[in-house]
């Protein structure tokens, strides 16, 4: 992606064409047999794509105030940048229910190739963001509990600082499993912001999921606390929980030790709101370009359930993909090039040319 290209409002992209369910499901079958033949194996894009990358990055933390709250941002990108100035397109990602922001999205595996989510966009050519969300990580701790309402709140006051140190008003969101549904939300209430939305991770009615079944045994826990305890063993169990061998087990041990100096508990909301509040998101609500990627074992939610969510979205351009191999933690597993491979893809979708203006003739 060319840094000087000038951006078009995230509405104009070429067309996906939602398929029947039939013909979904037919995809879907052909993604689990051969993904590589669909989208092109990385491996041969670019050495880079599954080189560790040795350079340096340029980073910096920032602040963002909600109310009494101080949330934490912070920001990766290829050098230094100073406040206000337009140069990379801006990626935001959103983490999950259970690990904050640089655990998730910026975690060094010692001994091990690149697992960096930032450091990988960075190299895309992106001005990557994230944030700790409310009662997470470096973030204020708060009375509350930290829902999906409190993390649309949490990206509203995120996109104020966004704005004002690139002077770009519109960004990429990404989440992931609870950061899933606070990026939808927050598209949901704010769409200008929003130039295309990714999920992994994803639930939306929660009909079928082995993982929220469990989950709901420990309503009353959600609903009368507003932290869970939240140690070692339940980090490990984000990795095994639906089919181990999707990752390396090292991979935990290391999110778990960049975690837990923050504590071992985490807020109830997400769990609370999956488990009892179920659906959040109103498809029809959704009027930005989406692409929704499962792993193929994700117990959060069954595939049915995606794409009912999917297929009443009303934009044309959106794109549903099954990662063989995967599990709900895609974006660090055993096969995350081919996760990066597909976002990839679908952020630096050209323009949508039937969309622009025809030029005008002089003398008529």
């Amino acid at each position: 992606m060319n840094p000087s290209d000038k951006f078009p409002p995230a509405t104009h992209v070429i067309p996906v064409v939602a398929p029947s369910r039939r013909r979904f499901l037919q995809r879907s079958t052909a993604l689990l047999a051969g993904p590589l033949a669909l989208f092109g194996d990385p491996r041969s894009s670019s050495a880079a794509a599954a080189a560790p990358i040795h350079q340096a990055r340029w980073s910096h933390e920032y602040r963002a105030p909600r109310g009494d709250l101080k949330l934490y941002l912070y920001r990766k990108n290829a050098g230094h940048v100073s406040p206000g100035h337009y140069t990379r397109p801006v990626l935001f990602l959103c983490h999950g229910s259970s690990v904050s922001s640089r655990p998730t999205f910026d975690l060094t595996v010692p001994g091990h190739r690149e697992y960096s989510m930032m450091d990988k966009f960075v190299e895309f050519g992106f001005d990557v963001w994230t944030m700790d969300f409310e009662g997470y990580g470096r973030s204020s701790p708060s009375n509350g509990n930290s829902n999906i309402a409190d993390g649309v709140e949490d990206l509203k006051a995120a996109s104020r600082v966004v704005e004002k140190e690139t002077g770009q008003s519109t960004f990429h969101l990404y989440g992931e499993s609870g950061g899933a549904l606070r990026a939808a939300a927050f598209a949901v209430a704010d769409p200008a912001c929003v130039r295309r939305l990714v999920f992994t991770g994803f639930t939306w009615t929660g009909k079928g999921s082995p993982t929220l079944t469990k989950r709901a045994e420990s309503l009353d826990f959600y609903r009368t606390h507003n932290r869970r305890p939240r140690g070692r063993d339940a980090i490990r169990s984000i990795f095994t929980r639906d089919k181990p061998g999707t990752s390396d087990p090292a991979v935990a041990e290391a999110m778990a030790d960049a975690e837990l100096k923050f504590g071992d508990s985490a807020p109830t909301g997400t769990y609370l709101d999956m488990s009892a509040n179920l659906p959040l998101i109103d498809p029809a609500k959704l009027h930005v370009p989406v692409l929704i990627v499962r792993g193929e074992y994700d117990g959060i939610a069954t595939e049915e359930d995606l794409l009912n969510f999917f297929q009443r979205l009303p934009v044309p351009a959106r794109e549903f993909v099954v990662l063989p191999g995967a599990a709900h933690s895609v974006a660090l597993g055993t096969n995350r090039s081919q996760f990066w491979h597909v976002m990839r893809a679908f952020l630096d979708m050209p323009p949508r040319l039937d969309h622009q203006q025809p030029p005008t003739t002089p003398g008529l």
